[in-house]
């Protein structure tokens, strides 16, 4: 069984004593806030208060997709060690990066005939592409090749389940994922979306709720209704440099399912600079999404 290494881009978002094991290695991805580019390299180690703290005094912004250039760059050093690669991408839905980590890929075994590159589209994002790639490393533990590994993922990734609820409408507006009308009307009645990531790897607004209090509990009761997945305990609360509320959250999903492994994180300025400061997902892997 040839060796292989597991590769994700930062819009992910993993524990830093996770990424510490060096067995996931990263991609930065890069974002563009007030005119300024900035790469996004380690999502278990960044200054997520001063980023959100840029978009609430009305910093602007956007992502940028990663070339297959970039991609060739990461790649080639691997397959020059003579280890074959699985690359665990953010959501083809909401990105192109997928497709041109897969022109990269296919340039490179011309050069590399006896070398696999292996390039999954997680069709998830933040979190809930975290715990993916969490996944794939402990079933690389478990002695899965390449190619099992990623039929595994491949067949698996739809269990993972992301509920977000926004706090400021306006980047949902930016973003075009709302119309101005409606992100108006939410704010003067105090509406609050709940969102999920749907099978295809898009984002949909399946729910609204007026408030925030019932926001917080509608995406917390998602994950107690589904239920403990005692393989796969994994349960993520990213958040917006909302660090309280994520720990109430985490309290109660604990007084409900208390074999959780709930684990708070920031939420990546990839994901962030389109939800805003404030966001709040719940992300874990369910019955199916």
């Amino acid at each position: 069984m040839s060796d292989y290494v597991i590769i994700t881009d930062t819009s992910a978002d993993i524990p830093a004593d996770m990424l510490d094991k060096g067995q996931i290695h990263l991609i930065p991805m890069v974002y563009q806030l007030n005119g300024e580019e900035c790469p996004h390299r380690n999502p278990g180690n960044w200054d997520s208060r001063a980023f959100y703290d840029k978009l609430r005094a009305g910093g602007t912004g956007s992502t940028s997709q990663i070339s297959p250039a970039t991609y060739t760059d990461c790649f080639e050093p691997f397959l020059k060690e003579g280890k074959d690669i699985l690359y665990i991408s953010l959501s083809g839905g909401l990105t192109s990066t997928w497709q041109s980590s897969r022109i990269a890929a296919a340039d490179l075994m011309e050069a590399y005939p006896e070398r696999k590159i292996s390039c999954l589209d997680s069709l998830a994002a933040t979190g809930g592409q975290g715990i993916l790639v969490i996944l794939a490393a402990e079933n690389q533990n478990k002695g899965m090749s390449l190619e099992e590994n990623t039929s595994w993922l491949e067949e698996n990734r739809l269990h993972i389940c992301h509920w977000f609820t926004v706090d400021d409408l306006d980047f949902l507006k930016r973003g075009g994922r709302i119309s101005p009308t409606i992100a108006w009307i939410g704010g003067k009645l105090k509406i609050k979306p709940i969102l999920r990531i749907v099978e295809d790897g898009t984002l949909a607004i399946p729910e609204k709720v007026r408030g925030s209090k019932a926001a917080m509990n509608t995406i917390v009761s998602k994950y107690i209704s589904s239920g403990l997945n005692e393989e796969h305990p994994y349960v993520f609360i990213c958040h917006g440099d909302a660090a309280e509320q994520a720990e109430k959250e985490k309290a109660a999903i604990l007084e409900a399912v208390p074999q959780a492994q709930v684990i708070i994180m920031p939420m990546s300025p990839i994901i962030g600079i389109h939800t805003g400061p404030g966001v709040q997902a719940v992300i874990y892997f369910g019955n199916n999404r």
